[in-house]
């Protein structure tokens, strides 16, 4: 590039796009690169306040802010990822498909310690629809050294990706409903119609509902049962406080289901369980999931879709944002809300933080 006055940029290829922002009106670009600057566009670019202008003029070894753009966003790009057009220097990265987002955090952060470059994402393992924007990229200047962008991509080539999309699983979902005033008919059940709405909305199917006392072993011998008939997940609803007759988790645990955590710092959700029978997830759901449109369930439950395990760390790490702040129009998932959860890799790197400093570039 070399700077060059507007008034003697006749004739030269503008080497940069160039945005106009009229308030309340448009903003957009007004002459895009590549454009052969006229007699008449010198009037309008006064107009904009340019005073000068860069030109086209690449030297060998150097890349425009487009083709940058374009690299580093395949070199970052993960399965299930659409690349739009470069537009102003920027390239966008969205779902090709509903699913469940993934980012590893650590190539994220690497990659923005290298200067003059930068990828943003949103928050890692949120439901995304098809055509949802996930992440940006671009460079800063608008030229910069090929080797630059080199080193970026032997970097990231030591991750599988950085953003991907994972697809939904179609679950075939089990419901244990617990409490005697319930099987006794005594009150009407309010989890299952919750449940059953949600799971249909993920594409999902709840396959069978089992009422029961609150008994140890008939909350094993139904968790049994739903397995025996190919339920993909098992939530048993109910019981899960501190009182004498709250024995799901035990019921859980005779069931021989290893019990991941019994509590969770997400708030509605604290008494909320999770265990694994053999590869398949058991959710203990307390009763703000009955009440809350958002809740812990909301959480988890696209994770396990997407056919991925979780640990306690994981769980801990739902710390950070695990308050929801009860907003009177519930917005999620655009909000904080369980965004703490970074996680999701097979080798769990992305808890390590990253020093720029060990990046000498």
């Amino acid at each position: 590039m070399k700077t060059v006055s507007v008034h003697e940029a006749e004739d030269m290829v503008l080497g940069h796009d160039i945005t106009q922002i009229i308030p309340g009106k448009t903003k957009g670009p007004a002459f895009r690169r590549g454009h052969i600057i006229k007699r008449d566009d010198i009037a309008r670019l006064l107009d904009m306040g340019k005073e000068n202008l860069y030109v086209f003029e690449l030297t060998e070894g150097d890349l425009h802010e487009d083709e940058a753009a374009r690299r580093i966003a395949l070199a970052t790009a993960g399965k299930n990822i659409l690349l739009s057009e470069p537009r102003e220097g920027k390239i966008e990265l969205s779902a090709a498909m509903d699913g469940l987002i993934r980012i590893n955090t650590r190539a994220l952060y690497e990659l923005n310690c290298y200067p003059e470059v930068m990828l943003a994402t949103i928050h890692s393992n949120q439901r995304v629809k098809a055509g949802n924007v996930v992440a940006g990229t671009r460079i800063i200047p608008l030229v910069i050294a090929e080797n630059k962008i080199r080193d970026l991509e032997e970097s990231c080539r030591k991750y599988p990706s950085v953003v991907e999309i994972l697809p939904f699983r179609s679950l075939k979902v089990g419901i244990v409903t617990t409490g005697n005033e319930v099987f006794s008919g005594r009150i009407e059940d309010g989890f299952g119609p919750v449940i059953r709405g949600k799971v249909r909305e993920s594409g999902s199917e709840v396959m069978d509902q089992i009422f029961v006392s609150d008994s140890i072993d008939m909350i094993s011998q139904s968790i049994h049962e739903l397995i025996d008939k190919g339920a993909d997940l098992i939530t048993v609803t109910g019981g899960m406080s501190v009182d004498p007759d709250d024995v799901t988790p035990a019921g859980i645990l005779k069931a021989g289901a290893e019990i991941i955590t019994y509590g969770a710092p997400v708030l509605p959700g604290a008494m909320f369980l999770l265990a694994y029978l053999g590869t398949i997830p058991i959710m203990g759901l307390p009763g703000c999931v009955m009440y809350h449109k958002t809740s812990i369930f909301d959480l988890i439950y696209p994770i396990i879709q997407a056919g991925e395990s979780i640990n306690r760390k994981d769980i801990v790490m739902l710390a950070h944002g695990g308050l929801c702040v009860n907003c009177a129009e519930c917005k999620y998932p655009n909000c904080g809300f369980g965004k703490g959860m970074t996680i999701l890799s097979e080798t769990k790197t992305h808890y390590e933080r990253v020093d720029c400093t060990d990046l000498r570039h």
